[in-house]
C-alpha cells in the first residue's frame, strides 16, 4: 500500500462495533478501511455463538434505553436491507431475589421510557412457562417485544454492506501499532505494511488497551463459558419459552430457548477467568468449572434442561472496571476514537454503536448523548 492511498476513515478491528461502522461509513460515501486480525465472523472475540439478547427495559441503567431502542430500529432496517435473519421476537424474562437492583432498575427503565413490561412472582411464571423452576417469591420482569440477535449473521449483514457500498476490508491482518505521520494523517503499521488515514477508529474489544498502551484503559479481557445442553422441546423450544437472564446471591446468568434443535443455551454472566487475549484458544473444558458452573445454573432454575451437553464454547468479554461503555476521542489526538469496554453487554447496541461512530468520525461528534461514555470518568 502506498502512502498515495490515504483513507477516509481506517477501522481496526471489524467484529461488532467496527464492521458496523463500516458499513455506515461506506454507505455514506467515505473511502474505508476496514482491518481485522482474523477472519469476522470469528471464534477469537466477542461476537460468535449464533445469538444474543436485546433487552430494551435495562437494568444496567436507564441511560441505555434511547441507544438501545434506536438499536432495534436499525438491527430490523439491516434485516430488511440485507435479507439475512437478524432479530427473533421470543421476548425475555427476568427474573431473580424481591430486592434485585437490577431488576428495580429495569422497571424503573421501562416505566421512564414507556416500554411493555409484564411483573410476575415465582409461581406464576412457572405455571406459564413449565420449564422454569423458580422459586415463589422471587420476581419476574417480562419483555413481550424484546427477543434475540443472530449475532454472526449481523457480522455477515454488515460486512456484505461495507463491500458492497466500496469499503476495504482487509483479514487475517493484525495491527501493531498507531502513530500520527507527519502530515496530520495516522499511520497504522502492520508486520508488512504502513496505511494511512485522516480518521482511526479503535473498535478492537480485548486488544483496544494493546493498540492504545498510552491511555492506561481501565478493561480486562476475561473468558467466559457458554454451553448447548439437550433439553425436551415441549418445554424448551423457543416456540414454548422466551430467553430469559437471572441473578441470585452473586450468581448471573442468561440463555435461550433451543431454535433448531441444537439445544438450551446458557452462560453465566458472573465469573470468568482474566486473560491475554494473545493467549485465548477455543478450550473449553479445560477446566472442570467450564461446565460445572452451567450446571449448577441448569439444576436449579431449569432442571429439565440439564441434559447432555452438545456443545461448549469460550468468548472474550472485555469488561470494564465499572461495567459501563468506554466511548471516545484520544485525549491528545481527536483523530483517534475508540470504543471498548462492553462488559459482556455490549453486542445489542452494535448497530446504534456502527451509527455512533461513523458520526464521531464524519461530523466529530454523535447526535446521540455517549458522554457518560467518555474515558474522563475515570480521572487522569
Amino acid at each position: 500500500m502506498t502512502k498515495e492511498t490515504v483513507y477516509d476513515v481506517a477501522i481496526i478491528g471489524a467484529g461488532t462495533m467496527g464492521m458496523a461502522a463500516g458499513a455506515f461509513l461506506a454507505q455514506q460515501g467515505a473511502k474505508t478501511l476496514l482491518m481485522d486480525a482474523f477472519d469476522p465472523p470469528h471464534v477469537n472475540g466477542s461476537h460468535h455463538g449464533d445469538t444474543r439478547l436485546i433487552r430494551h427495559a435495562y437494568g444496567e441503567g436507564r441511560q441505555y434505553v434511547t441507544l438501545v431502542k434506536r438499536a432495534q430500529q436499525l438491527w430490523e432496517d439491516l434485516e430488511q436491507q440485507t435479507g439475512y435473519k437478524i432479530f427473533e421476537k421470543t421476548g425475555i424474562l427476568g427474573f431473580g431475589p424481591g430486592d434485585s437492583v437490577f431488576l428495580a432498575e429495569t422497571m424503573v427503565s421501562a416505566q421512564k421510557h414507556d416500554l411493555p413490561l409484564e411483573i410476575l412472582n415465582g409461581a406464576e411464571i412457572n405455571e406459564r412457562w413449565p420449564g422454569f423452576s423458580v422459586p415463589d417469591d422471587f420476581i419476574g420482569c417480562f419483555e413481550s417485544q424484546s427477543g434475540v440477535i443472530y449475532s454472526e449473521n449481523a457480522i455477515r449483514a454488515y460486512k456484505d454492506l461495507a463491500i458492497r457500498n466500496g469499503a476495504t476490508l482487509l483479514t487475517n491482518t493484525p495491527v501493531q501499532h498507531i502513530e500520527m505521520d507527519d502530515e496530520q494523517q495516522v499511520k497504522i503499521s502492520t508486520e508488512h505494511t504502513a496505511f494511512y488515514a485522516k480518521k482511526v477508529i479503535v473498535t478492537a474489544g480485548a486488544w483496544a488497551a494493546k493498540l492504545l498502551p498510552d491511555l492506561n484503559l481501565p478493561i480486562q479481557p476475561t473468558r467466559k463459558n457458554v454451553g448447548w445442553f439437550e433439553a425436551p422441546s415441549d418445554l424448551y423450544h423457543a416456540d414454548n419459552m422466551p430467553a430469559f437472564y437471572g441473578e441470585d446471591e452473586g450468581i448471573g446468568f442468561y440463555g435461550f430457548p433451543d431454535f433448531n434443535g441444537d439445544g438450551l443455551k446458557i452462560g453465566r454472566a458472573d465469573g470468568g477467568k482474566a486473560i491475554d487475549p494473545d493467549l485465548q484458544t477455543q478450550n473449553f473444558g479445560l477446566y472442570e468449572t467450564d461446565e460445572s458452573d452451567l450446571r449448577q445454573v441448569l439444576e436449579t432454575y431449569l432442571p429439565g434442561a440439564n441434559g447432555i451437553l452438545k456443545q461448549g464454547k469460550t468468548c472474550l468479554y472485555t469488561i470494564s472496571s465499572d461495567n459501563h461503555f468506554i466511548i471516545d476521542h484520544h485525549p491528545e489526538n481527536d483523530r483517534i476514537i475508540f470504543a471498548c469496554g462492553f462488559s459482556g453487554h455490549g453486542f445489542k447496541f452494535g448497530s446504534v454503536m456502527g451509527e455512533v461512530l461513523s458520526q464521531m468520525a464524519l461530523e466529530g461528534q454523535s447526535k446521540f448523548d455517549i458522554s457518560i461514555f467518555s474515558l474522563t470518568r475515570f480521572g487522569s
